[in-house]
């Protein structure tokens, strides 16, 4: 047989659905689907692990490319920059953590004794304008049982702590665990995507630049709302004459970061302690600072922090991040946006390709 016979042979089996080589390729297609499937409900739980751990990898590659070249190890510099973002990222938060396990105690237990022993009743009686205030709160509730009932909430509220840092804690190995990998092969793990990937070798670069820079985007924007955060809440901690305005600033800013908790976990304790020691005019002063201000900033500020950089219209970097938390959690911070972008890239692709067809 001829070579044009062969071709024609080809061309009229490839048409053919039933042929060997189209039953082969749905077969193929079909079990790589599956695959794929079951992969993705098996990686599902890793997902909070994986986000982070590749947020930590592009932060700090400059610094494991940095130790590398100095130790020429990929293994030891991989460790070395592992322990250093444990560091980094670790004994701030167990600050945190401990300066807000102690002073909610000690802030439960001042309530009580202010609520048992009557004083937050004379402090209302000396202010005769907000006197009735304190009269219709004894009218119509039962102050000690609420207190009682809020130190039963918040007892029950810290074992479930408890028990949840024990998840938390494995999660942070894990992330630590992968980000040891994340680092040492990033090389072999990208060029196994460029060798995977349908799309071209200078369109698959410019998706990692895209990804590089939402992350560097999303995670600097949140330390910079948070800075404005913690300032603008220390500030008014110290005008309104509340103890250590500095440290509660810090702890506010390092709050901010955490996408579940925030600042209002300082102040809203810090207003309730104003009022029931008869300041009612600052717990109002500072509640309406806390929830406007310092709260707003962090809907206004943020998207458009990050919206400017990665060049994305601020409603649609709104949706990527508070769409990014309802479906994913904290991680969801990482990956709303960085899904957005790998998409907004794909369509890129897509017009710039249409585009030189048409042409």
């Amino acid at each position: 047989m001829d070579k044009p016979d062969t071709k024609q042979t080809f061309a009229e089996s490839a048409n053919d659905w039933g042929s060997p080589i189209h039953v082969h390729a749905l077969v193929l297609m079909a079990a790589t689907g599956v695959g794929i499937y079951f992969c993705y409900w098996m990686a599902a739980p890793f997902f909070p692990a994986l986000a982070w751990a590749l947020a930590l990898a592009v932060l700090f590659d400059p610094l494991y490319r940095w130790l590398e070249s100095k130790v020429k190890l990929p293994n030891l510099a991989a460790t070395f920059c592992v322990l250093a973002v444990a560091v980094i990222v670790v004994v701030p938060a167990v600050f945190v953590a401990d300066r807000i396990v102690g002073e909610a105690a000690r802030g439960a237990e001042t309530i009580r004794i202010l609520v048992e022993s009557g004083e937050w009743r004379r402090a209302f009686e000396a202010h005769p304008k907000i006197a009735p205030v304190g009269h219709w709160i004894e009218q119509h509730f039962d102050l000690p049982a609420l207190v009682q009932t809020a130190a039963s909430w918040l007892t029950n509220t810290a074992a479930s702590f408890v028990r949840g840092s024990v998840v938390q804690l494995i999660g942070i190995v894990l992330t630590f665990y992968m980000l040891f990998y994340f680092l040492r092969d990033q090389g072999m793990a990208l060029e196994s995507l460029r060798s995977l990937s349908p799309l071209s070798k200078a369109e698959i670069n410019r998706l990692f630049v895209d990804v590089t820079d939402t992350v560097h985007a999303t995670v600097y924007g949140t330390l910079a709302v948070a800075v404005v955060q913690g300032t603008l809440g220390g500030l008014m901690f110290w005008w309104l004459g509340l103890p250590a305005p500095l440290l509660w600033g810090l702890v506010m800013g390092l709050l901010a970061v955490v996408p579940v908790l925030g600042a209002f976990v300082i102040w809203i304790p810090a207003a309730v302690f104003l009022l029931l020691d008869g300041s009612g005019w600052k717990a109002l002063l500072l509640t309406v600072w806390g929830a406007i201000v310092v709260g707003g900033i962090d809907n206004l500020l943020y998207p458009i922090l990050v919206g400017s950089r990665l060049k994305m219209h601020t409603v649609i970097a709104f949706v990527s991040i508070v769409g990014g938390l309802i479906v994913f959690g904290p991680s969801g911070l990482i990956l709303g946006p960085v899904i957005f972008t790998i998409t907004r890239g794909l369509l890129e692709i897509w017009r710039s390709r249409n585009a030189a067809a048409d042409a």
